[in-house]
């Protein structure tokens, strides 16, 4: 492994591709605030056209993570930048259980994106990323199929349920649990070892995106508010006018 370095080199197309998943979560959000507040007629816990978005995009945001994380670990990212970043993350996660539980009472985020993050970030760094590729890959599958082999009972408790091998889903606004979604993390580990994938994410890319993608977590804390204040400026504008 080459000696620690100050920062870590970015890759604008790696960048880029994050950037465009997070340009998606936004639109897809955009269009959960309006079925909330029931300007648009859509069902985002059944309907085939959103909870099959919704997996897109969160296996894209997790594989991207994992790549990520094994690029910079290939360019020795010191131990005291991750933990850094995994506080930030922690912390956000905490945030995001405060402001759903303010607004879903009932429904609030105990396990979500955030969280799952805190927890499969140091699994990675720490225990997968040692593994050789086979085994990497072996893992990652063995991730993705176990909750469909095994589920129990015990596993239904928010308390133990952001393992993944619950009977049945629980009733929350998001919930990422380690399985199976550790999955799309660990392949993303895997395919930063292809060095044809390497050399290409180190070519150009559009700088808007680039630049958008860099800012993963900031954004992700501030396009809820923001789009949420849009659409109740929305709501009272319409209402002011019609009165």
């Amino acid at each position: 492994m080459p000696p620690p370095m100050a920062s870590t080199p970015r890759f604008a197309r790696l960048d880029a591709l994050r950037g465009g998943w997070m340009l998606w979560m936004a639109g897809f959000h955009l269009c959960f605030d309006l079925a909330h507040f029931r300007l648009i007629d859509a069902n985002f816990y059944t309907d085939a056209l959103w909870t099959t978005q919704r997996t897109f995009i969160l296996s894209g945001f997790l594989f991207w993570a994992g790549l990520g994380q094994g690029l910079a670990l290939q360019a020795g990212q010191p131990a005291q930048r991750f933990w850094r970043r995994c506080l930030q993350i922690a912390a956000a996660a905490a945030l995001v259980s405060a402001g759903s539980a303010l607004m879903f009472p009932h429904s609030w985020i105990s396990f979500g994106v955030l969280h799952a993050f805190a927890l499969m970030l140091p699994l990675a760094r720490w225990g997968a990323a040692r593994l050789p590729t086979a085994a990497l890959l072996g893992l990652a599958c063995a991730c993705a199929l176990l909750p469909q082999w095994l589920q129990h009972p015990l596993f239904d408790s928010r308390w133990t349920n952001w393992l993944g091998l619950v009977t049945r889903k629980p009733v929350t606004e998001d919930f990422v649990p380690l399985l199976p979604w550790l999955g799309p993390l660990l392949l993303g580990l895997a395919a930063a070892r292809w060095a044809a994938l390497c050399a290409w994410l180190q070519g150009g890319a559009p700088a808007v995106l680039a630049r958008v993608g860099q800012w993963p977590l900031s954004f992700y804390l501030l396009h809820q508010p923001v789009l949420i204040g849009l659409v109740l400026a929305f709501l009272s504008l319409t209402r002011a006018m019609g009165s």
